[in-house]
């Protein structure tokens, strides 16, 4: 499947004559499209601006003390920016991104480049590092679709559409840049859900404790 959608792509064109007789030659046109590298580039910076607010709102909560407090704007924020910490920039970055040794498509032997493609989930490829497996954008396309569940109705229901809109255009323009295969931006995207919903989870059950203990 990651060959497949990464070949309707891909524009093959031909080799040089210094190239090699079985060598595969072209590149992927999205990645060259000006428009399409501006959007690319609002989406890449999109979801670490959207952390700066808010941190920034929850700076502004703790400013509060006693019945001003709103102990649940609070922990919504902190699950977040906590979310956001811990998946695509921990886990995606700093650990997977640099050891998985997977290829991009646009460096695979298949593709246009020099390596050969390694499955997802394989940490036998011979990329250094800023891999393929998993992608880093598409989790955190994945953190601000999250986000759709903690933001109080009724902005929610008006806010809902755009955020999942976008955050499933920005795995998809990595697909088609041959930045990363479908496996990497469908494993990225999913990997800020379940990190989200396991620190939702954490979150209630110690609220609850805390409940039942006063």
């Amino acid at each position: 499947m990651d060959l497949v959608v990464a070949n309707l792509f891909f524009q093959q064109r031909d080799c040089l004559a210094s190239a090699r007789p079985d060598q595969i030659c072209g590149f992927f046109p999205y990645s060259s499209d000006t428009h399409m590298q501006m959007l690319r580039e609002i989406f890449f910076q999109l979801p670490y601006i959207i952390a700066a607010i808010l941190v920034w709102m929850l700076l502004q909560c703790w400013q509060h003390h006693g019945a001003t407090f709103n102990r649940l704007r609070a922990r919504n924020l902190k699950i977040a920016l906590g979310s956001l910490l811990l998946g695509p920039v921990l886990v995606v970055n700093l650990w997977l991104k640099a050891f998985s040794g997977r290829p991009r498509p646009r460096q695979t032997d298949l593709f246009g480049g020099t390596l050969d493609f390694v499955h997802a989930g394989s940490f036998a490829g011979k990329c250094v590092s800023n891999c393929s497996f998993i992608s880093g954008e598409a989790a955190a396309a994945g953190w601000l679709f999250c986000l759709i569940f903690l933001i109080p109705q009724p902005l929610r229901s008006a806010a809902a559409l755009p955020i999942a809109a976008v955050s499933l255009l920005i795995p998809a323009l990595r697909v088609a840049f041959g930045g990363h295969y479908l496996s990497d931006a469908v494993l990225g995207w999913l990997s800020s859900l379940v990190i989200f919903a396991a620190l939702l989870a954490l979150s209630q059950t110690t609220h609850g404790r805390r409940i039942s203990e006063n």
